[in-house]
């Protein structure tokens, strides 16, 4: 759980401690992390919200001509870098975006969570979230430049000497738990090179902020045993992508709200409607859980990558998942996201699309409990089993038509990240691959 620190107690343990920067980090739309660096000289100015910068300079902010941005560091975030020297340290503080009149910015994706979280606070309710945060740790060239090459030859759950990435992952485990993190397994992935670091559950902020300072403390510590660690969904072919499986559960009065052990599976009525909500919008949402052009090479059959949209207790190839934990520990897992999503926009997502399921009791339909890879499209089409957008453009057209996601969203992100996305597909549209050139320059 978080710290409750003062501005009294940040300045005592930035002078305590010898901090000597701090980086005031917050994120733009893409889920890129951003920072202003300021020395421990000005942390007194920064903790009174009086930090300025260009929001025209971030994709997705703002334009010229209304700038200004003010950054309201949040007090809880503060870490100190285990990885920078100890004489000099450098600390961190997560921040909120505030336009100069005070009010918040609506284009700040912790905002968009924060508006969410309220939404359920106001229904009397707590979203807890724990991630599964999937990578690839591959060689760097001789200028230090990403390669997707690897020597090793491990697979799931296997340990060294196989696995080359073990004493990195190793190092990334115990510069995390420096950090507060509660780390509850890691393990090799199923694909050569690939890795996967789990970390406790905790509420929906503290989990997205939790998502962002992973990525970096991970590429971090990559970077320092010469590999390079990524979160691209699908950086090979042939070989299982990168998923960001989000499990989901909403506490009431300190209780998990998704657990009734009088139902032949366990699970609540607002469990079932939580199912319904989110099976209702995942078409939706899929532009923001799997936002990059590349996410959709992940997504097709034969990877364990879900494709299809339904709902199981006992498979794991639907989209939803029912974990065999029950009591305090039941949740739905969500198994489409990749760890290139934005987690304060995925988080707000799936938080609101559930909480519409509770709102308006939408039933799921009848789950699915055999392999639906194994079905035909008849029987597919049959059970009214559909699959999720095919691809980034796909995606993108479904945004359009839920206005309750881009509600969710806000207007000034729905639009702008539309926008962007539909300018990405484009341009990559209109790009000539290796695979045109092998298929069809001799044939044709």
């Amino acid at each position: 759980m978080r710290k409750h620190y003062s501005k009294e107690d940040i300045m005592e343990l930035v002078n305590d401690e010898d901090v000597e920067f701090i980086r005031l980090q917050f994120t733009d739309m893409f889920g890129s992390l951003k920072n202003v660096a300021i020395t421990a000289s000005q942390l007194e100015k920064a903790l009174d919200n009086k930090c300025m910068f260009d929001g025209s300079s971030i994709e997705g902010f703002v334009r010229i001509e209304e700038s200004d941005m003010y950054l309201y560091p949040d007090l809880s975030t503060l870490a100190i870098f285990p990885w920078r020297p100890q004489q000099g340290k450098v600390a961190r503080m997560i921040c909120d975006v505030h336009r100069p009149n005070g009010d918040p910015f609506e284009g700040d994706p912790r905002y968009i969570l924060k508006r969410a979280i309220r939404e359920a606070a106001d229904m009397g309710y707590t979203f807890e979230v724990g991630p599964e945060c999937e990578f690839f740790l591959f060689h760097t060239d001789e200028n230090g430049m990403p390669t997707t090459l690897t020597h090793e030859q491990a697979g799931y759950f296997d340990l060294g000497p196989l696995d080359l990435g073990e004493n990195a992952r190793r190092d990334m485990v115990l510069t995390l738990e420096d950090m507060g993190f509660v780390i509850e397994a890691s393990h090799h992935e199923v694909a050569p090179a690939q890795h996967e670091i789990d970390f406790k559950y905790d509420e929906a902020l503290a989990t997205a902020d939790n998502i962002m300072t992973f990525k970096l403390a991970v590429k971090t510590i990559a970077k320092r045993h010469g590999l390079h660690a990524t979160f691209m969904p699908k950086p090979k072919f042939g070989v299982n992508g990168s998923g960001m499986h989000i499990n989901m559960s909403l506490s009431k009065d300190g209780k998990n709200i998704f657990n009734d052990p009088s139902d032949a599976l366990g699970l609540s009525k607002e469990a079932y409607y939580f199912i319904g909500g989110i099976m209702k919008h995942m078409k939706g949402m899929t532009a923001i859980t799997n936002p990059l052009i590349n996410s959709y090479k992940r997504l097709v059959p034969g990877y364990e990558a879900p494709v299809y949209i339904a709902w199981s207790a006992t498979n794991r190839s639907p989209l939803i998942r029912i974990p065999a934990a029950r009591g305090e520990g039941t949740r739905i897992e969500l198994r489409c996201p990749d760890p290139s999503a934005n987690p304060y926009l995925a988080l707000a997502v799936c938080l609101r699309a559930g909480l519409d399921g509770i709102a308006n009791k939408i039933e799921p339909p009848a789950s699915v409990d055999c392999n639906i890879f194994a079905m035909t499209d008849e029987e597919k089409k049959e059970r009214g089993i559909e699959a999720i957008p095919g691809t980034l453009i796909e995606a993108i057209y479904e945004l359009e038509k839920d206005e309750f996601v881009q509600e969710v969203l806000g207007k000034h992100v729905s639009s702008k990240y539309i926008e962007a996305k539909k300018a990405e597909w484009a341009n990559y549209r209109s790009q000539v691959t290796d695979w045109e050139i092998n298929q069809y320059l001799n044939q044709f």
